[in-house]
């Protein structure tokens, strides 16, 4: 009966009196007073907001207001401080707030718990690691817990993006340190993750609230990802001088490369990830909230729970695995409800990375991974509203055809006319009864008889190959925008198959007009290529005439010189000085001092005859001192010392094509590299010869030429080493 009688008078309460008086907020924002008068009432509580949405609140004020303390689980260290610290800064007492984890001492975990005794705390954070620790258990017996919220529940899930299996113990914890009320939270979660949070923490009954996905003032854009992805992020940065950005990396390494990429060119950044230590990864953050730095390059451990309000830029420098996770960090630009721009870099090879990386995990595992791979790569690669796209996968729909705050709908592609080849498409899912994924519906309308398609005898189907007038990537623009239209429906919670919907059968009998549009072509040389959007072609002719001329004087061919791509990069960035030069791609130290003068002469005269003011936020540095440089530095080394390449290649990490690459940076920036010991073991004199008397006399160095001119005798990676020698011996 008191426990009725104390939900009703917190029940009763004027909610708005105690937000303004302890947060000094004068209105809730969406459903937050719904949701706290749900968890004051005793309820279990399902909360899907986004970020940036005021999720902290919902938990926050009702601890607050009821008696005893509450119990948050939380899943990082820097979180927790971050929350404790803006709890602390509403109260006079410092005790209000605590958080136990490993980064505390005995004696601090003591005095923790003489506040939780008196009953000064009322939120308590803790990992969920912490709280299976059998002291921890103990102790928290003898407390009164209000309520406990978990924070982040999509780690519960192994569909969710950051699955954490220690949250699936969460509910058997509570079991036996005492049952009350759960409120779980969570910015990201498909129907498939919002089923598994609540299963597993025995809240099936809770009440949900599930607020609109929607963020009008994020700008979503991809972009391909060149060779020159670093100096573009350097290139977008100055641009946007003196705001809040983060930049989001898969790995520990490029994180610190293009930290340090950024410092070099006067861009106030900071490397976080997991593999620092606490004092540096909280530094760090402190200097990123408290705006000593400007730019923060991480791992994804960075950024949960993190309040900054005016991050104004989130950059994925590699594809997300999940929309999950992409929708979490982009989620963190804008809070405010200002500008919030998120740019990703994207190459099909990242995702063959990512792919690799699932090798030697669970089946179970790799599926759901390789499903949310591909998801991701649909949303990269269509050329539909990417607010539609991205609300449609978290069950939510988006009227518009054009949000006007998107790359897809600022720059959008002609619609084409697709009603036939929807009815071929709904045909193939048919036929195969409704039970595959996006990838075998494709195969059989194209005709490919893959290993599972011969294995079901799809091959035999009269709608095997109906559709092998198009290519597979515009059967996937079909087959996606076909979903978002209702015609179709991915089961998600079935590892993706495609099912037919009632509308989609009603199209088989009464086709009518359905357009889409096609997906961008992210191939091979999208990406291999340099985007020279601010290309002089009038200065680029002018210094390939030079080259030219020297090339003459010299007698040697001019890409001997320099490269086309190393011209392109001067026809952009106008270098005047020898300094300047040297930072130009493909250009060594050796080479600005032996060309540099004449072309920077022709330049600074192009330039003053012609009134171009030369942009500074064009000329990116490069790090002489950068990880990359390392790595050259070691390879030189080892071909010194006649290490044959292949091992070469496995001691610094790289495949074998990928350590060519860098021999051929090697050798096109100035310096010599010695690889006739190689050569010698892997061909005869003869046939290096021809490759050699090849290039002696091309106009060009182009390796598809080479191959061709060359024929089926010479193999691609014969080829690039004659080619090394070559340049080492005839340029350098």
């Amino acid at each position: 009966m008191k426990n009725t009688q104390k939900h009703s008078k917190l029940e009763t309460l004027n909610l708005s009196v105690q937000l303004k008086k302890y947060f000094g907020f004068d209105t809730f924002k969406g459903d937050q007073e719904a949701i706290i008068r749900n968890v004051l009432a005793g309820k279990d509580t399902f909360v899907l907001m986004p970020t940036g949405g005021g999720k902290s609140l919902c938990y926050q004020l009702p601890a607050l207001l009821m008696e005893g303390t509450a119990i948050v689980i939380s899943p990082l260290i820097a979180l927790m401080k971050n929350q404790v610290d803006a709890i602390r800064m509403v109260s006079e007492d410092d005790g209000i707030a605590h958080f136990i984890n490993s980064s505390l001492s005995k004696s601090d975990i003591d005095r923790v718990k003489d506040d939780i005794r008196s009953g000064h705390t009322k939120l308590l954070y803790v990992a969920p690691e912490s709280l299976t620790k059998e002291e921890n258990i103990e102790f928290l017996r003898s407390v009164n817990i209000s309520f406990y919220a978990v924070d982040e529940a999509h780690c519960i899930s192994e569909w969710g993006h950051d699955f954490r299996p220690e949250y699936r113990k969460i509910r058997p914890i509570v079991q036996n340190i005492g049952v009350a009320p759960i409120i779980a939270l969570t910015a990201t979660a498909t129907d498939k993750v919002r089923g598994d949070i609540m299963k597993n923490l025995g809240i099936t009954n809770a009440t949900e609230f599930k607020s609109s996905f929607n963020r009008p003032n994020l700008y979503y854009a991809i972009r391909a990802k060149t060779k020159e992805v670093d100096k573009d992020i350097v290139r977008f940065i100055r641009q946007h001088s003196g705001k809040s950005g983060i930049i989001y990396c898969l790995s520990r390494k490029k994180v610190e490369e293009l930290a340090e990429f950024l410092q070099v060119n006067k861009i106030n950044a900071k490397p976080y990830h997991a593999g620092m230590d606490a004092q540096q990864r909280n530094e760090t953050q402190d200097d990123f909230i408290m705006e000593r730095i400007d730019v923060i390059v991480a791992t994804i451990a960075f950024g949960m729970g993190i309040d900054k309000p005016d991050v104004r830029f989130v950059i994925h420098y590699d594809i997300p695995k999940s929309l999950e996770g992409y929708y979490q960090e982009t989620g963190r630009a804008g809070r405010d409800g200002g500008e919030g721009l998120c740019i990703t870099f994207y190459t099909r090879k990242d995702l063959q990375k990512l792919e690799k990386f699932m090798e030697g995990k669970p089946l179970s595992e790799q599926d759901i991974g390789r499903q949310l791979l591909q998801e991701t790569a649909a949303y990269a690669e269509s050329s539909v509203c990417r607010r539609k796209t991205l609300l449609h996968y978290f069950g939510e729909n988006y009227e518009p055809d054009n949000c006007g705050n998107c790359d897809n709908c600022l720059h959008p592609h002609e619609r084409i006319e697709a009603a036939p080849q929807l009815v071929k498409a709904l045909r193939v899912i048919r036929d195969i009864r409704e039970n595959f994924k996006v990838n075998h519906v494709v195969d059989v309308l194209v005709g490919r008889s893959t290993e599972e398609v011969l294995a079901h005898m799809h091959n035999t189907l009269p709608s095997f190959g109906i559709g092998d007038d198009r290519p597979p990537r515009f059967w996937n623009a079909v087959i996606r925008q076909a979903m978002l239209a209702g015609y179709l429906h991915k089961e998600v919670e079935n590892y993706g198959l495609i099912k037919l919907t009632p509308e989609g059968l009603d199209f088989m009998k009464n086709p009518r007009s359905f357009t889409i549009i096609e997906d961008h072509d992210f191939s091979e040389a999208d990406y291999e290529t340099v985007t020279t959007a601010a290309l002089d072609e009038t200065l680029l002719a002018l210094l390939k005439d030079l080259r030219r001329s020297i090339g003459r004087r010299l007698n040697k061919a001019p890409y001997l010189i320099f490269q086309d791509s190393t011209l392109e990069d001067m026809a952009t960035m106008y270098p005047v000085t020898e300094e300047e030069m040297a930072s130009v791609q493909g250009v060594s130290e050796g080479k600005a001092k032996r060309f540099g003068k004449e072309f920077c002469e022709l330049i600074a005269r192009y330039c003053e005859e012609n009134e171009i003011e030369r942009p500074d936020n064009l000329r990116v540095r490069s790090s002489a001192k950068d990880n990359k440089s390392k790595l050259k530095v070691m390879i030189i080394q080892k071909i010194d010392l006649k290490v044959m390449l292949e091992d070469i290649a496995d001691s610094c990490g790289l495949e074998f094509d990928e350590l060519l690459d860098e021999m051929e940076g090697i050798v096109y920036s100035g310096l010599k590299l010695n690889v006739d010991y190689y050569i010698q073991e892997i061909m005869d004199e003869d046939h290096m010869l021809d490759i050699y008397e090849y290039f002696e006399d091309a106009d060009t160095d182009d390796l598809e030429e080479a191959l061709t001119e060359l024929g089926a005798d010479y193999t691609e990676e014969e080829v690039r080493l004659v080619r090394i020698k070559f340049y080492s011996e005839m340029a350098n």
